[in-house]
């Protein structure tokens, strides 16, 4: 794919379309980690949270305190 670096503002950028973004599971707001390699190559990495066990079993705990009620319900 080839892009054309633009003028944004007082800087230069590189406008990502919709269908690129897509394909990189990237949206506004996210990080990227920069790097230029030898000869000039650039590469993009996401940026991407990790989230450890204890998080994630302390949020389902959460949720199930918040919605305790409505579980009972629909059990």
């Amino acid at each position: 794919m080839i892009k054309t670096i633009t003028k944004i503002g007082n800087s230069q950028g590189l406008v990502f379309d919709a269908a690129l973004m897509e394909l990189a599971r990237l949206k506004v707001g996210d990080q990227v980690n920069v790097t230029v390699h030898e000869g000039g190559t650039i590469a993009l990495s996401p940026v991407r949270p990790v989230v450890s066990p204890p998080e994630v079993t302390a949020a389902i705990e959460q949720t199930m305190r918040d919605y305790k009620r409505t579980m009972r319900r629909l059990a």
